[in-house]
This record gives structure tokens, C-alpha cells and sequence, in this order.
């Protein structure tokens, strides 16, 4: 229940001896979970599977399913570098049997990326355009009427707020002063690519 107020308000709440505080908790949350009977069961909604109290499921940004689905390409890819991993450091081989000598290394050093990171989060502080602000404020009503016809609703002020911050977290990342509609287009791109379709009924 602590996480409820440092997702909401950013700050945590302590009282001990006979001391209460107001702490600041500003902090991003990623956080992974598994299924409750160890296999995603499709017929049940997102927050069943997991079992996730809906207040504290609502108030993550982005949501990804990644489920285990058969596929044997990807299957073959797996099973090929665990087995390497075990093995000889031999370059990973093609369905042919050819030899690759693709590059593992991350196109960007760690620590490099680490400090741009906080450099963004911390220096800019970009500003919504009107144009970016008029796009949210549609898709979030329209959100809400998708969710009055269909009878489930599920967005929340919280989406919005959600959006705001996507959009802003993309300004961030070219370190823009603005936030402009095409990121707010893209903020929306990714709500309803991850989060809005983890929130919606399975029925429906």
C-alpha cells in the first residue's frame, strides 16, 4: 500500500516514534510480474492473471504484455544462444548453418547512455505547445467515450496524466524546449499499443 502515495504524490509517508514525515520519493517505478497460475490465461483480464489491486495497476504509465507464444524462429534463436551460453563461445550460426559475426555490443556505452539520461530528466523542462495539448485532451475524451459505449470504462484522469508525461519524456529525449504534437501523437501511438490494450475487457 506504500507504493500508492509515491506513484501518486511522489513521497512517502513515514511516522515513528511519535515522529510523522513527508519524504520526498521522486523516482520511476519499473516493475515485472508473472502470472498467478504460471501460464497467461488469455480468457482473464490482465489484472486477474497478475493479481494486482486495480489502484496501483492504474497508476503505471506504460504496460507491456510479453507473453510466451510459440514461434520457431524466435524459439530456435533462444534455445541456440542459452545453449551457447553454456558452451564454447563459437559465433552463432543461421538456419543454414553459416556462421554470423554480428556485433552483440550495445550501439551506445552504458554509462554514456546513463548520463544523457539524467542529463535529459533533470536539464529540460519542456513546455506543452497548444497543439500537443489540443491532441491529449481529444484522445482522452475519446478514450472516454469508447469506454461509455462500450460499458467497461476504464480510462481514468490518470491516462491523461499519463499521456502528459509520455510526451513530455519524448521532448526530453531530443532535449527540446517544446512538446509538439508529433509527441503527443506518439505518446498516444504508445498508450494504445501497451497500456490501453492491457486495460480494456478480454470480452469485449
Amino acid at each position: 500500500s506504500i507504493l500508492h502515495e509515491v506513484m501518486e504524490q511522489q513521497t512517502v509517508t513515514v511516522a515513528k516514534a511519535g515522529i510523522v514525515a513527508s519524504l520526498n520519493a521522486r523516482t520511476a517505478i519499473l516493475a515485472s510480474a508473472n502470472p498467478v497460475s504460471s501460464r497467461y490465461d488469455r480468457r482473464r483480464a490482465v489484472i486477474e492473471n497478475i493479481n494486482l489491486p486495480p489502484s496501483l495497476f492504474s497508476r503505471f504509465d506504460l504496460i507491456y504484455l510479453l507473453l510466451d507464444t510459440a514461434d520457431p524462429r524466435t524459439d530456435r534463436l533462444l534455445a541456440h544462444r542459452l545453449c551457447r551460453s553454456f558452451g564454447s563461445r563459437k559465433s552463432p550460426e543461421t538456419d543454414d548453418g553459416s556462421a554470423t559475426h554480428a556485433d552483440t555490443r550495445p550501439p551506445l556505452p552504458a554509462g554514456f547512455l546513463g548520463l544523457y539520461i539524467a542529463y535529459c530528466r533533470y536539464r529540460c523542462a519542456p513546455r506543452l505547445t497548444l497543439e500537443a495539448r489540443d491532441h491529449l485532451r481529444d484522445e482522452y475524451l475519446r478514450m472516454r467515450h469508447r469506454d461509455v459505449t462500450s460499458k467497461h470504462p476504464t480510462a481514468t484522469i490518470r491516462q491523461l496524466e499519463s499521456l502528459i508525461r509520455i510526451s513530455e519524456a519524448l521532448a526530453k529525449m531530443r532535449l527540446s524546449k517544446e512538446v509538439t504534437r508529433a509527441d503527443a501523437i506518439e505518446a498516444v501511438r504508445l498508450m494504445n499499443l501497451a497500456t490501453y490494450q492491457s486495460l480494456v475487457d478480454p470480452y469485449t
